[in-house]
């Protein structure tokens, strides 16, 4: 995943030496040398993530964070504070001037990309969402532009996982006085808890007896109902390269024993904050969304939205030289269905596509009716081999399970798609449907029930 990285140092050594560790990594790096000067970058280009030294002349990190963090053009943006202060102190204070991690000198690479890697991730989903908002109202563009730094971090609904029930209710004791803290000490049933508890952030220690506790992160970052819960980890000195590993799975988040209790806190109220604010961008997407750009019958989003959201992203691909995927789907002799069974039994074959569509898509992929038995999803940042294993994916999971209508048998029902990437600089929306629409009928005539991708 590539991403723009701003560096920001008054020492031109150590502006140097970072950029040439993320330039090896693929990402674009831009460089200020001073607070004010990276405020006035990310007012006027977009910065996907920002590593930021503390100790700067005139206006230091901790200044310039809670600038940026207040500014609702900028407040999206995760800023990684790299420092020399060690103190415990100096990290909350950090974390409390909206800092979404905290880095101490020198700084070890392995664990600077994973956690830079982990960051990114996070933003891309932010910007889809404040993006869709842009795009289904307008009137929604004032609360996808609020800043984050203005949402309660109080009264947060935590589960701790730890089979030491000792150490889980230390860390509930630490919590309990501003949040609803739960200690589970059956990691096994995490993510059954999890489902039904409407939990806002996953603390899980890395000292589970008879766990493998980047298992349990794992399973909760597959299921749909937990896969965007926050999940901080709570770590041993000893247990740095799981943690690494963990950032990699999409952990979001560590603390180091033995626990500083101000520290914590700080962790918790950042989670617990971002967690928040993108849960009311998601709301916010849902409650200004007029009926003119939802299908009524799938729920998902219609032609016409998708045309204009088309342009947003193809727009912000081509300026961040990122790649974007589109693929057409048609159900397969969809209209014998009909004329067989009644428009009744089509309507409900298309409901239940729509909802194995969303559920075999990226979080980040958007699934739009285009007309008829025609689907469409745009895919943001993705390669050829991923856009194929995801079409891939979403076509095994309607040919393998028959559809149930109401009937005595289900109905077996296949899918063909086309895939087509904006692969050139004068690519126009036009352009990246037609390919895939052409790449579509050649899945059809070679027999259906098949993905092809564009020859271009």
């Amino acid at each position: 995943m590539t991403a723009r990285v701003l560096i920001v140092d008054d020492i031109p050594t150590n502006v140097k030496l970072l950029e040439a560790r993320l330039m090896a990594e693929y990402f674009d790096v831009v460089s200020a040398s001073s607070g004010q000067q990276a405020i006035d970058i990310c007012r006027t280009n977009d910065i996907d993530i920002i590593l930021l030294d503390v100790m700067m002349p005139e206006m230091d990190g901790f200044e310039c964070c809670q600038i940026l963090k207040h500014d609702p053009k900028t407040s999206h943006i995760p800023v990684v504070m790299i420092t020399a202060l060690d103190q415990p102190s100096d990290r909350v204070l950090g974390l409390d001037a909206g800092a979404d991690d905290f880095l101490t000198k020198p700084v070890d690479d392995v664990q600077l990309m994973a956690r830079v890697k982990s960051l990114v991730r996070l933003k891309v989903l932010t910007d889809e969402l404040r993006s869709r908002a842009v795009t289904s109202h307008h009137i929604a563009l004032e609360d996808a532009n609020r800043s984050a730094g203005g949402v309660r971090t109080d009264d947060g609904k935590i589960i701790v996982i730890d089979t030491d029930t000792a150490r889980g209710n230390r860390v509930s004791g630490y919590l309990g006085e501003k949040h609803d803290v739960h200690v589970l000490s059956q990691p096994a049933d995490a993510v059954f808890q999890l489902s039904g508890g409407e939990y806002e952030l996953a603390i899980v220690s890395l000292d589970l007896e008879g766990f493998d506790p980047l298992r349990i992160c794992s399973q909760i970052r597959t299921v749909e109902q937990t896969r965007n819960l926050p999940i901080l980890l709570i770590a041993d000195e000893h247990d740095k390269p799981r943690v690494v590993r963990a950032l990699d799975l999409g952990v979001n988040d560590f603390i180091m024993r033995p626990l500083e209790r101000n520290e914590l806190g700080a962790r918790v109220r950042t989670q617990i904050r971002r967690q928040r604010y993108t849960v009311e961008l998601r709301e916010s997407v849902n409650s200004t969304m007029a009926l003119a750009v939802i299908d009524e019958l799938t729920g998902l989003y219609n032609r016409r939205y998708f045309e204009r959201h088309l342009s947003l992203l193809l727009d912000k691909s081509q300026e961040q030289d990122r790649l974007m995927a589109i693929m057409l789907l048609d159900i397969d002799y969809f209209k014998p269905i009909n004329d067989t069974y009644g428009h009744d039994v089509g309507d409900i074959i298309l409901k239940e596509f729509a909802l194995r569509l969303q559920r075999n898509i990226r979080g980040v992929d958007l699934a739009c009716r285009y007309g008829g038995e025609e689907f469409v999803v745009v895919m943001p940042d993705i390669d050829r081999g991923q856009a194929n294993n995801v079409a891939e994916r979403v076509r095994v999971a309607m040919s393998d399970y028959g559809f149930n209508a109401g009937l005595d048998l289900p109905i077996n029902i296949t899918v063909s798609a086309g895939l087509a990437l904006n692969e050139y600089l004068d690519d126009t929306p036009e352009t990246i449907i037609k390919r895939a629409d052409i790449a579509l009928y050649r899945a059809k005539r070679a027999g259906r029930n098949q993905v092809v991708f564009d020859a271009a």
